[in-house]
């Protein structure tokens, strides 16, 4: 009886001894995969960052990089720890339903993360704007000074700096002034109802001959009588700048206004401002 129990007692030693060496060799086998596909993951991830790092509107790419790095590394450690433990006989039905309460949970917790994070995606895969864009987006309109993986910020011609969420910026209308080749230029000029016909043509003529004479400036240009004001003729300039900055938009702009109200001056075409005419009737 006793040898029988020792006998019995030195084959589970054996059985026991060789799972453990089994387990071990299995978790170090495990940690080797693990490691190595960790390195595979650096490496790939690298290459992209040197493709982006060179382009500062890519910036925000490196951020997304480095959350999808993590992520790969989690489905690789989870994939593998779950295949080992299935292989050791251990039922992985209790720990996926914990995963999937607790992905949940952080799935509500994070959406408007998460949100964001595909508005990114969307923005720079659709090359909506770039950092240095000017744009008009939802009341606000400025130049773009930030892309980053949650929001977009744009410095208004306040000087404020607005912060949207990028998933914001992905579901609204953004108008990208920066890619238009050229910017319209609509100008009124009015003169008073006392100017003669001659002199209305004159001033017409005028606002032509300096529009074309202008480098700045397309030659497709329309100047028409738009309106019969109160208390002037009102006289309309459409044409276009040769520019996509504000800044010398505005200043083209200046520059007509000045040059024509020189030049009305010197031809004595008077400009018009608001007045009222009171008759009254003789008793």
């Amino acid at each position: 009886m006793l040898e029988q129990l020792l006998s019995n007692i030195d084959r589970f030693d054996k059985v026991f001894s060789a799972f453990k060496l089994s387990l071990v060799l299995g978790v170090i086998i495990n940690f080797i995969i693990i490691a190595v596909l960790f390195k595979l993951t650096d490496i790939f991830m690298k290459k992209l960052y040197m493709k982006f790092r060179h382009n500062a509107n890519l910036a925000p790419m490196h951020n997304v990089l480095i959350i999808l790095n993590r992520i790969i590394k989690f489905i690789i450690v989870f994939v593998i720890a779950a295949s080992f433990l299935q292989s050791q006989g251990y039922s992985l039905t209790s720990l996926i339903a914990g995963f999937g309460i607790t992905g949940l949970a952080v799935g509500f917790a994070a959406q408007q993360t998460i949100a964001s994070i595909f508005g990114t995606f969307a923005i720079l895969t659709d090359k909506v704007y770039k950092i240095g864009d000017y744009i008009k987006v939802n009341g606000t309109e400025g130049t773009v000074e930030n892309i980053n993986l949650r929001s977009t910020k744009i410095r208004t011609l306040d000087n404020y700096l607005v912060t949207i969420p990028n998933d914001k910026m992905a579901d609204s209308v953004i108008a990208n002034i920066s890619e238009a080749n050229k910017r319209r230029i609509d100008l009124t000029f009015t003169v008073t109802y006392s100017t003669q016909s001659e002199k209305l043509e004159r001033a017409m003529d005028i606002i032509k001959e300096l529009v074309s004479e202008r480098s700045d400036m397309h030659k497709d240009m329309t100047v028409f009588i738009d309106e019969l004001a109160d208390s002037s003729i009102n006289i309309r300039l459409l044409a276009y700048a040769k520019t996509k900055a504000y800044d010398a938009y505005v200043k083209i702009k200046s520059s007509i206004y000045f040059e024509i109200l020189q030049r009305f001056t010197q031809e004595g075409i008077e400009f018009a401002f608001p007045s009222t005419t009171i008759y009254t009737a003789k008793q």
